[in-house]
């Protein structure tokens, strides 16, 4: 583990600088809980809203007690390990989607599920060569929801639909594939654990070619701007549940500030891709004088997600040279520490390599 650039602190010590940004957040959180709050008692929600389904015929996840027939768990573990999370290698190993078991077979036992898309969208990439990735043939979809742009991943597949093309627009439900057992470990996916990995991602940065090409020199990347590494994933089945149980007043854009946050990181850079793509995501705030946002203040999941942007000034900026952690809720590492962001030495914390490999990819 290597040290992050700037001088770190305990989280219960901050100089002057931080008093002031701790106060303008507990501010500027207040006024959008109470902003969120009056939208939703005086803006009619729509009778339609887009919403996410189930990628298969497979509705186990909405039964009682049916997550054993849903989920496909790893070799000789329950059900929790095709669960999104922390949920692998006693809790150090992350899963980044989930993984729905098949309900349908042919004579040899092999699936026939068809995949169908999670919601209206466009083709953004097919990957047919399963040889290429530990997702096999995989696809992943664009969609355009609640002013967020989302990209569902459907790997693993059997086979993908004949004559599907980047580019083409798709109708929630539509199929775009069929269930299989596609990967290219060295273990394979036996038939009784023939599954479609699902994700929904947000998508880090548009530059990531020329990044991974800078930070790992001499190694292939066979997808592009749609390797797996530049997406991060939110948890499918929380949303599903969620989007169930509130019909037409879910809000993507609520679910995702709702998480519970890992940590606070300040980073002075403006106009990245990811502040530039998720403006939905960014606190709306005047700052002193009107002057623009000189860095912001990003609120990070544990698995990395920045679910909020806070505009910040030079002044709250000092000292800073290119992102310094402010703050970590110990409680929420103890309990999803799988993606190894941030570690304690001592009584402070510190952003660990994986950590700064993430900041560095988001303000790339």
């Amino acid at each position: 583990m290597v040290k992050v650039l700037n001088a770190l602190q305990a989280p219960s010590v901050y100089d002057a600088s931080e008093k002031m940004i701790m106060k303008q957040r507990l501010f500027w959180n207040c006024a959008v809980l109470l902003g969120a709050v009056g939208a939703s008692v005086l803006t009619p929600h729509p009778a339609a809203a887009q919403t996410f389904n189930l990628p298969t015929a497979n509705r186990a996840l909405f039964e009682k007690d049916g997550e054993a027939r849903f989920f496909a768990p790893t070799v000789g573990k329950p059900w929790t390990s095709g669960q999104f999370g922390c949920v692998r290698s006693d809790g150090w190993q992350m899963h980044e989607g989930l993984d729905i078991l098949a309900t349908r077979r042919d004579r040899n036992g092999e699936p026939t599920d068809p995949v169908m898309a999670t919601a209206a969208g466009r083709v953004a990439y097919i990957n047919r060569v399963s040889g290429l990735s530990n997702y096999g043939n995989y696809v992943v979809l664009r969609h355009d929801i609640d002013g967020l742009e989302i990209y569902s991943l459907y790997a693993h597949l059997r086979e993908i639909t004949a004559g599907l093309k980047v580019g083409d627009a798709v109708q929630a439900g539509q199929t775009i594939g069929i269930l299989g057992r596609t990967t290219n470990t060295r273990s394979r996916i036996g038939k009784d654990r023939a599954h479609v990995h699902f994700e929904i991602n947000l998508l880090i940065n548009d530059r990531f070619p020329a990044w991974f090409k800078k930070h790992h020199p001499g190694e292939r990347n066979d997808h592009g701007l749609w390797n797996g590494r530049n997406m991060l994933g939110l948890d499918p089945r929380s949303l599903l549940l969620a989007q169930r149980t509130q019909g037409n007043t879910f809000s993507l854009r609520q679910f995702i500030q709702a998480r519970r946050p890992l940590c606070r990181v300040l980073v002075a850079k403006t106009g990245f891709s990811y502040v530039e793509r998720y403006k939905a995501l960014v606190t709306p705030q005047t700052l002193p004088g009107g002057q623009p946002p000189a860095g912001y203040e990003l609120v990070l999941d544990f698995n990395g997600v920045p679910i909020q942007a806070i505009p910040r000034t030079a002044a709250d900026l000092k000292g800073t040279t290119r992102y310094r952690l402010l703050w970590v809720d110990a409680a929420e590492y103890e309990r999803n520490h799988c993606r190894k962001l941030v570690a304690r030495s001592g009584s402070a914390w510190q952003l660990t390599t994986t950590g700064q490999s993430l900041l560095e990819l988001l303000i790339y």
